[in-house]
């Protein structure tokens, strides 16, 4: 009965192998996630006399260059879920926090642990990356947000009224109108330095190069006017 701990870092692991009794039988060691190393790290294991299981915890995408590798070899592979780890590690009497010690200590849970150790699946690994790209889509989703909200915050110091007057588009009321719109028309001089009549025509050329509805509510005509006096009082 033998445990493979790796400590998985970016490009890199550490890695300690311990037998049945919690006794090192290969001192930590650091392979490189390259094939050759990781190779050699398979035929170390591979000349282990004893079943041998190996634990790693889950580390976003690091860890799966290494996993996938282990997997093809046809090797026991389980992937503990750092927070499961942590807590183990909380009752263990080795102070300090070093990847060679950490990689002791994941070996140690594999001896501890050794008959509640499941094999890694790899459909394991899109739950992984979904979980992974689901987190990234609800930062960016956030981001988004707060980035529209300024914008619309803006827009309405500056323009005021220009994001109703926009937003009653409804042909395009998923798209970032609002967006494009201060894109192109990012200083008031970029709209009363045109007449009336040269904007409206500018702005539909514009709305339907960029595949928006290029007919302007009535009340924007209003706006144009509006915007015009009181941009030519500013100083």
């Amino acid at each position: 009965m033998i445990s493979v701990g790796i400590d998985v870092s970016k490009g890199k692991s550490t890695v300690c192998i311990l037998d049945n009794y919690g006794t090192i039988i290969k001192k930590p060691f650091i392979i490189e996630h390259t094939k050759e190393s990781i190779n050699g790290l398979v035929t170390t294991i591979d000349g282990l006399s004893e079943e041998t299981k190996i634990v790693m915890e889950t580390t976003g995408i690091y860890h799966l260059p290494i996993l996938n590798y282990l997997l093809e070899h046809n090797l026991f592979v389980s992937v503990i879920n750092p927070l499961v780890m942590n807590k183990y590690a909380n009752t263990n009497i080795r102070p300090g926090k070093t990847d060679n010690k950490d990689s002791i200590l994941i070996a140690g849970y594999g001896i501890d642990h050794w008959f509640k150790l499941t094999p890694y699946h790899e459909n394991d690994t899109r739950f992984e990356q979904l979980k992974m790209l689901s987190r990234q889509y609800n930062q960016y989703i956030g981001m988004r947000v707060k980035s529209k909200l300024s914008l619309l915050n803006l827009l309405e110091q500056t323009m005021p009224r220009i994001t109703t007057l926009l937003q009653n588009d409804s042909q395009n009321i998923d798209r970032d109108k609002l967006n494009s719109f201060a894109l192109k028309y990012w200083h008031y001089d970029n709209i009363t330095s045109f007449t009336k009549q040269q904007f409206v025509y500018n702005y539909k050329q514009w709305a339907k190069k960029v595949g928006y509805d290029i007919s302007l509510p009535i009340q924007f005509s209003c706006f144009i006017l509006s915007f015009r006096r009181i941009s030519h009082c500013r100083p």
